[in-house]
């Protein structure tokens, strides 16, 4: 008969520590691994019972059961590997890690360059792309990476127009209608190449990576913030006259001896001359505008989102017709069941 595994002796701490490494989710599979065969030995299994169970050789299962009895939780981490050390000086490194942090100077040819290649800056310190590499990679140094942002100089109504925007969301005025207004431009009309296979269990709906261009549509909308319900107008273009038929056509949706404020954006369309006309040809209108680069204040963003997501990405459109046809379905349906987003943001500087 053969002897009775050893049982290794697990701290509350310990287990508790193990037990969580295996329920995480974001856990690395072979830590997960190494916790449940220190958890099995716990319980007395022998490496071969352990191997059985995890799925794993018994000689790996003895060796982290050795390591931790060695070692404790310290022990089931990974050693460090062997290997030639990287054989630059810090003067090197240095040197390397001040280059990577510049814009590179133009080519022998006048061209200019935005970023280095790493076998660029390999061949300016005198070393390998491989270790070049390497010692960027251990200092978190990308040179290939490039993050964006926007440096908006904020006048000091940015707050105030902000609040002013936000105010209309949460209190409007009595007897008036809020709408969003917008246009998501250059929306492409993609055709399939080859036709969808669709998905069967275990396996996903696969697409083929080409498409057809069948040209491109613009998506006026307003929505009544106040209620959900969304108008949208199609268009092959964005100009004054556009935005003039789509707010004709809001304005047909909107009951008699109702006030609507517009918000919108700063575009040019919203302040030509025939627009102002218009406003003065409907007295119950007036726009109240966003602040610069908060286009993220515009509810009906959120609509355009939704369309985005549940039509666009996926849908494929056989002409430009189909397209906008497509969108206004889109709209209709979506009418039946809208509802008001819930707005929460005040207009107030946010706390850290």
């Amino acid at each position: 008969m053969a002897a009775a595994a050893k049982r290794i002796e697990i701290g509350v701490r310990d287990r508790a520590a193990l037990e969580a490494i295996v329920a995480a989710g974001t856990s690395q599979a072979r830590m997960v691994e190494r916790a449940r065969i220190v958890l099995c030995a716990g319980e007395g299994r022998s490496a071969a019972q352990i191997g059985r169970r995890i799925g794993c050789s018994a000689n790996t299962a003895q060796k982290w059961r050795g390591r931790f009895e060695r070692d404790g939780l310290d022990g089931l981490a990974d050693l460090p590997r062997p290997g030639k050390p990287l054989v630059h000086d810090q003067a090197a490194r240095a040197r390397l890690i001040a280059k990577a942090c510049t814009r590179p100077g133009p080519t022998s040819s006048g061209q200019r360059r935005a970023r280095w290649t790493y076998e660029e800056l390999a061949a300016e310190v005198g070393m390998s792309r491989s270790h070049a590499h390497a010692i960027l990679r251990e200092a978190d140094i990308r040179p290939y990476l490039t993050e964006y942002w926007v440096m908006s100089e904020l006048s000091p109504a940015f707050d105030a127009q902000a609040a002013e925007v936000c105010g209309l969301y949460l209190h409007p005025p009595e007897n008036t209608i809020v709408v969003s207004i917008d246009e998501k431009t250059g929306i492409q009309a993609k055709g399939l190449v080859r036709e969808d296979t669709q998905a069967k269990p275990g396996k996903p709906g696969r697409r083929d990576n080409e498409y057809v261009r069948n040209g491109t549509q613009n998506l006026f909308a307003a929505l009544q913030v106040h209620s959900g319900g969304v108008s949208a107008m199609p268009s092959k273009t964005r100009n004054r006259e556009d935005l003039l038929a789509f707010l004709e056509l809001v304005d047909k949706d909107i009951p008699p001896g109702r006030s609507v404020i517009a918000v919108t954006d700063n575009l040019s369309t919203r302040t030509t001359d025939e627009v102002e006309e218009w406003l003065s040809d409907h007295p119950r209108w007036s726009f109240q505008f966003t602040p610069t680069h908060a286009s993220w204040l515009n509810q009906v963003e959120i609509f355009f989102s939704i369309l985005q997501r549940r039509l666009l990405k996926h849908g494929a459109f056989g002409s430009e017709q189909d397209l906008a046809e497509q969108m206004l379905c889109f709209v209709e349906i979506y009418n039946q069941t809208a509802t008001p987003f819930q707005w929460t943001y005040t207009g107030k500087v946010l706390s850290a």
